[in-house]
């Protein structure tokens, strides 16, 4: 179970990635994480994190964790939910240490030289003390001169990309209803997710999972000056994909911080 702040302001408790982690490779298949690793180990290499311990937090189903291991890293895969793990250690390598952690409350065992955060999970942190709290948990363990990379969808990508409409996908053995709505005023974006999921097969029967997911729209320079108040060191923010500076038109940024020496 976990804790979130919907777009009312309300605390809530519910259990996300439950009914969904099983069918969630099925139906995140039109992300291209091949592209999306590529960037990252660019990145990675980039800022001189070519070998060592690298952690990734809300790592899902280990798709990007699995990829990095193959690149030669030492990964450790960090998730709140526990059935996402479970698909991720059927798919990652037995080398791959995986974690149910929360990561406003990351407990390593010891310090990492990089950590990374991919496919928006930075947004479900929906209020900035806890998101600089996880920046904090984040240089207590990251080795000095240790690279933190993240990404965050953008206000731009939730109210003019996304918005308020429903989404349907229908596959041979499971059907996801996506209702989604942006709250302006608090910049939250919530969805309901209903999948319908198939238990049984020889009888034509589906299980159904209903789960809110809240997710906050962040500035650039809340998320920067979070980064600065948390003692890390912000280094450069990029238009996704790109190493170009974000625009109004972008819905993805990625942010690139350091654990200096001197702190």
């Amino acid at each position: 179970m976990a804790e979130w702040r919907d777009g009312r302001g309300m605390e809530e408790e519910f259990e996300i990635y439950a009914g969904f982690a099983e069918v969630y490779d099925e139906f995140m298949d039109n992300i291209p994480y091949d592209e999306w690793h590529l960037y990252l180990h660019e990145l990675l290499t980039e800022y001189g994190v070519t070998s060592g311990i690298v952690a990734e937090l809300a790592c899902g189903t280990g798709s990007m964790t699995c990829r990095l291991a193959e690149d030669g890293y030492d990964m450790i895969g960090i998730d709140i939910s526990e059935d996402m793990l479970e698909v991720a250690r059927n798919k990652c390598d037995s080398d791959v240490l995986l974690l149910q952690q929360d990561m406003r409350e990351l407990d390593l065992y010891g310090t990492a030289a990089a950590m990374v955060c991919v496919c928006d999970g930075m947004n479900y942190i929906t209020e900035g003390e806890e998101l600089k709290k996880v920046f904090k948990n984040v240089k207590t363990f990251l080795d000095y001169d240790g690279i933190f990379i993240f990404d965050m969808k953008t206000e731009h990508f939730y109210k003019d990309v996304l918005g308020e409409r429903v989404i349907a996908d229908n596959r041979e053995n499971a059907s996801i209803i996506w209702d989604n709505k942006f709250h302006e005023d608090t910049r939250i974006n919530e969805y309901l997710l209903t999948i319908y999921n198939l238990e049984d097969e020889e009888n034509d029967l589906f299980a159904r999972y209903d789960e809110m997911h809240y997710q906050k729209a962040y500035s650039i320079e809340e998320v920067s000056s979070l980064i600065e108040e948390a003692g890390l060191k912000l280094l450069n923010v990029y238009n996704a994909f790109t190493k170009d500076e974000p625009d109004k038109d972008s819905e993805r940024v990625y942010f690139v911080a350091k654990r200096e020496k001197s702190d």
